[in-house]
């Protein structure tokens, strides 16, 4: 599939607001809805487009506690930590990396004590090294 630079600026648009309906979506890029809708489609049916997410305040919903945390597991264990893992259903993502960590997750937190139980939790799987997130840089609107 071939991506031209409209599909470009529709891509753009949508990732900045994924609710846009076609109408508004053609008005910002000055094509019709129903171009704009077909170009979607197939963007779509090629899986450019995977899906729609939404942006949740976790502040609002009791975890303001944001931190990334490196693992390095230890004795190649990596189906035992990644099965740990899945108990876990404040991790934003987790990535397999390369470097000295294994996994770099990003984690959503009630309170440090809750931190600090994650982290004695995971010394039988993996060292962990954590960063906790103070704010974010945005450079959307600059």
């Amino acid at each position: 599939m071939k991506i031209d630079d409209t599909d470009r600026l529709i891509l753009a648009e949508l990732t900045a607001d994924s609710r846009l309906s076609m109408s508004e979506l053609g008005r910002r890029i000055n094509l019709s809805a129903p171009s704009v809708g077909e170009r979607v489609r197939r963007l779509e049916s090629f899986g450019v487009i995977k899906g729609y997410t939404i942006e949740v305040d976790h502040e609002v919903l009791g975890q303001p506690i944001q931190c990334l945390i490196e693992a390095t597991v230890k004795n190649g264990n990596y189906e035992a930590f990644t099965r740990f893992l899945q108990g876990y259903h404040n991790i934003a993502f987790c990535y397999r990396v390369s470097g000295d960590a294994c996994f770099l997750m990003k984690m959503r937190f009630t309170t440090f004590a809750e931190v600090e139980q994650f982290i004695d939790a995971t010394i039988p799987y993996a060292q962990t090294e954590t960063r906790f997130i103070f704010s974010e840089v945005d450079f959307k609107n600059k």
